[in-house]
């Protein structure tokens, strides 16, 4: 292949990997008639987990229960429902797991705080070992130490 067909290829196959990895795990059926809606569904629905899958969003899951969340959460925007009312109605129903991104309070501080604390005490050890000086090296033996071992080694 000379250089312009391969960078056609190349072209190709990059278009090809970025329209597909927008698609998801949605079906055709799901997808709402007012694009705003369908806009807001997928905001939502991206940052819900999918609790068979546990660390992926329900609009890139095929899992069945993934499904009836997206299906959850279109109904309730077609409801009316806004989307902190959409969001509560569906962390009432399956608990606060079901988020993604944990909430910020003081049930989940220990969860925020970790990482912080794992960094922070990390800096601490290395500094306490920085500063930790070596033992001094004994330069020689003292005269009274010399007269010892003179003794010891005599041979009378």
């Amino acid at each position: 292949m000379n250089r312009p067909s391969l960078t056609r290829a190349a072209a190709a196959l990059a278009l090809l990997l970025a329209l597909a990895g927008g698609a998801g795990a949605v079906q055709p059926d799901e997808v709402l008639k007012d694009p705003a809606l369908e806009a807001r569904a997928r905001d939502i629905s991206s940052g819900l987990r999918c609790l068979v899958c546990q660390n992926q969003s329900i609009d890139d899951s095929d899992a069945p229960l993934a499904r009836d969340l997206r299906l959850i959460v279109r109904e309730r925007l077609k409801a009316g429902d806004d989307d902190a009312q959409v969001q509560s109605y569906v962390v009432g129903r399956y608990g606060e797991y079901v988020l993604l991104r944990p909430v910020f309070a003081l049930h989940t501080l220990l969860l925020w705080l970790t990482p912080g604390l794992v960094v922070a005490l990390g800096l601490f050890g290395l500094w306490r070992l920085a500063r930790r000086r070596p033992e001094p090296v004994p330069q020689g033996l003292s005269p009274e130490e010399q007269a010892e071992i003179a003794a010891l080694t005599r041979r009378d």
